[in-house]
């Protein structure tokens, strides 16, 4: 190969958060599918995996996809032993190789040539094997399917994988009992949908990130404008929910019904929320919720849903039907986050009937917009093609979306 990309059309991103044992994001592993094709059909695994590169480079960015968090790419062994892969940033990239290639000698040479080069390796749906000892001092990562592997053969598998310098990683942790036996089996790493059981955050509130709640006193000091004020509430999901649950606290039996986020700051008043932020940010400590998955979804979605009204409607971001999609992200996910259900969560936030519907029962264009936010997180691309057809957006405008949005998140990660 010489390392050139086929043509290629439109792709959806995919993107697999991979956690610590903190439940916080270390990485994701980057899917994408064609729009022209049906969920994972492709012409060949090959083109598969240099279209993962050749759009994550040109199309969305590296950075802008992942922050400074790692990317774990997908190669056949073709890919790998061709030059297209020594593009990608080595600092960043984990060279996820699949289950697909052959641990020949070629492939072993191949690999240490990458290490030498900065890169770091990952063998993927692995199954342990002794001949391959040689391969276990050499690559960083082993993931392991525990959906498909023994599990009266796992705890030997991690035993003698443990004599080897690699993390484990487990794959398809769907529930929260899988995430607790891997973790005391002395897992690493961890992929899969469990984090969004509430059990697993089971806790009474969410502290805001110190540094933001410091940024957000700066501004109420300085007399910034309502627009910077509200800029401080949009990149923390988890202030936001606080800043509601304080406006209905201070003005129990309110009657006007929440609009959106500058509309709740409106109605406590800049000097009530001063006197809030000085209390907050004394009173707490710095916590650990900027890698959380969860917040970083309801972020994302909030953007996401934003953008599409604002392109739609023709409407500027302010107005309070855009500001309305963006706050119905950033709460979707708060009955996870808080162990509730999303009743409990909206019978206290006096929040729109617009935006209650959408939370709710997903009705509405607010409904519809969380469904394809949510189905994209699920990279259920087949699902998103009909959504897509539903709404009648243009695949063109909801790519747009997606690739603003995480850029936006990426350039507020690196403010915090």
């Amino acid at each position: 190969m010489n390392g050139a990309a086929p043509h290629h059309n439109t792709f959806f991103l995919g993107r697999q958060p991979i956690l610590d044992s903190q439940q916080e994001i270390v990485g994701y592993e980057l899917l994408f599918r064609s729009t022209e094709r049906n969920v994972s059909e492709y012409e060949s695994q090959n083109r598969a995996s240099m279209s993962v590169i050749a759009s994550t480079l040109a199309d969305f960015g590296f950075h802008e996809v992942l922050g400074d968090k790692l990317g774990f790419i997908n190669v056949t062994e073709e890919v790998l032993l061709s030059d297209m892969v020594e593009i990608l940033p080595h600092e960043q990239t984990i060279i996820e190789l699949l289950e697909s290639v052959r641990l020949t000698d070629v492939v072993r040479e191949r690999s240490r040539e990458l290490k030498a080069k900065g890169f770091r390796l990952a063998l993927d749906d692995h199954v342990y094997a002794p001949e391959h000892e040689d391969l276990y001092r050499l690559v960083d990562i082993v993931k392991i399917d525990i959906l498909e592997t023994s599990q009266e053969m796992l705890p030997e598998i991690v035993t003698a994988l443990r004599r080897f310098p690699v993390k484990l990683l487990a794959e398809r942790v769907e529930t929260v009992g899988q995430f607790q036996d891997c973790l005391e089996l002395g897992f690493d790493l961890f992929q899969g949908y469990f984090f969004a059981r509430p059990v697993v955050l089971n806790r009474r509130g969410l502290e805001p990130s110190h540094i933001t709640m410091l940024r957000l006193l700066s501004c109420l000091r300085d007399e910034a404008h309502l627009d910077e004020i509200q800029d401080v509430f949009r990149t923390a999901p988890e202030l936001s929910y606080n800043l509601l649950k304080l406006v209905n606290s201070v003005h129990i039996g309110l009657r006007e019904k929440i609009k959106n986020l500058r509309h709740a700051i409106m109605i406590l008043g800049i000097d009530k929320l001063r006197r809030w932020v000085q209390l907050a940010t004394f009173a707490g400590s710095d916590s650990r919720g900027i890698d959380n998955p969860l917040l970083e979804m309801a972020a994302v979605r909030g953007r996401l849903m934003e953008y599409l009204v604002m392109e739609r409607s023709g409407l500027p971001r302010g107005s309070d039907p855009v500001e309305a999609a963006f706050m119905t992200g950033i709460l979707s996910l708060m009955d996870t986050l808080f162990d509730t259900s999303l009743d409990e969560v909206v019978k206290h936030l006096h929040l729109s009937d617009e935006v209650v519907d959408a939370l709710l029962n997903r009705e509405g264009e607010l409904g519809i917009l969380l469904a394809l936010a949510e189905t994209l997180e699920r990279t259920n691309f087949g699902e998103v093609q009909e959504l897509v057809e539903k709404t009648d957006i243009p695949l063109a405008l909801l790519l747009a979306a997606q690739r603003d949005a995480f850029n936006w998140r990426a350039s507020v990660m690196a403010d915090r």
